[in-house]
């Protein structure tokens, strides 16, 4: 077996070549896989390939979202000149992404690393998103080892939280502990309104709403997938508005902004889901996502437990001194 062409390889592929998905490539969907080694492929070529079985994974049929694993075979077929992939170089860091980055580190070891994602920065690039969090990651190398590789994902707007892995053996231990629920993660929201009762569960199922537009999903007991929410007030202030705890026990694709919206009491920020009702008055409050990923607790790939704390971004902490909520006072995310 041969590895993709790269900024050492040929130019281009004129017949079929079978890949190797190398160690810094585990994890990775397969579309975003091609997109790095042959970014000429269009995304309607790349699906047409996929569906006539022209592109194999370990000789078998695959879906554009299948995540690879280090070690795994991928069949590539003639593409032609278009598929002439230009030399592959390392993404270039700017100095100050890099030190944004770095300040933004929270927790850091030999085998994870947490950091404080900011409000606005996507975790992975995408059509007409050139600036995104997978692109700095060369950043927080250290003495040339491995690259950091991402284990989970939060939304674009979504501060708070996020977990890298330092290396392969990490990246599958920590894998391994979120499909098997063994992460428990606690997110910060201020909603507009009060949701009743004060503590409890959502349990609907979500399916995602195709149409134009971004991606969303709406409640659909018939055909959605089972998605489960636990939420509790922590503060409100009177009846326009409240900070809540939100854990999601399943973790589906917008869950806990739709969740919010079945409980009447949309995100505050989140005009996508909310509308106008989204928003509430006020100069001091932005007209910006108010969800934050708090903290999350799982165990160690090494060993023991590891528990990780955000601080709140500046937007936010403006919002809970607008709304008298006292963050000092919070009380332990897993408490309860």
């Amino acid at each position: 077996m041969t590895h993709p062409p790269s900024a050492t390889g040929a130019t281009g592929v004129t017949g079929v070549t079978v890949a190797t998905i190398a160690d810094d490539e585990a994890g990775l969907r397969l579309d975003r896989w091609f997109r790095r080694h042959f970014p000429q492929i269009t995304h309607a070529r790349l699906q047409k390939l996929l569906r006539t079985g022209q592109v194999r994974l370990e000789g078998r049929r695959a879906k554009a979202g299948t995540r690879l694993a280090a070690g795994q075979s991928v069949r590539v077929p003639p593409l032609g000149d278009d598929g002439a992939a230009p030399p592959r170089e390392a993404p270039v860091v700017s100095a100050t992404d890099a030190e944004a980055l770095s300040a933004a580190v929270l927790h850091r070891d030999d085998h994870v690393i947490a950091i404080n994602k900011p409000p606005g920065l996507a975790v992975q690039g995408g059509t007409g998103t050139r600036r995104h969090l997978d692109a700095m990651l060369d950043a927080l190398r250290v003495d040339g080892g491995e690259r950091p590789r991402l284990v989970h994902r939060l939304d674009k707007d979504t501060s708070g939280v996020l977990l890298l892995a330092a290396g392969a053996a990490a990246a599958a231990a920590l894998t391994r502990a979120f499909r098997a629920k063994a992460a428990r993660k606690v997110y910060w929201a201020a909603v507009a309104g009060v949701p009743r009762p004060a503590r409890g569960r959502v349990d609907q199922p979500l399916a995602k709403n195709p149409g134009p537009g971004r991606q969303r999903v709406a409640p659909d007991g018939a055909t959605g997938k089972t998605a489960v929410t636990l939420y509790r007030v922590i503060e409100r202030a009177g009846g326009k508005a409240a900070w809540l705890a939100l854990e999601p026990v399943t973790g589906r694709t917008h869950q806990l902004r739709a969740h919010c919206m079945v409980l009447g009491t949309p995100v505050l920020g989140d005009g996508k889901y909310g509308g106008r009702g989204a928003f509430i008055e006020g100069d001091a409050v932005a007209r910006r996502m108010h969800l934050h990923a708090r903290a999350i607790r799982l165990p160690h790939p090494e060993e023991g437990v590891l528990e990780v704390v955000a601080p709140l971004p500046a937007h936010m902490l403006a919002t809970w001194r607008a709304l008298g909520f006292d963050e000092e006072n919070a009380p332990d995310p897993f408490a309860g």
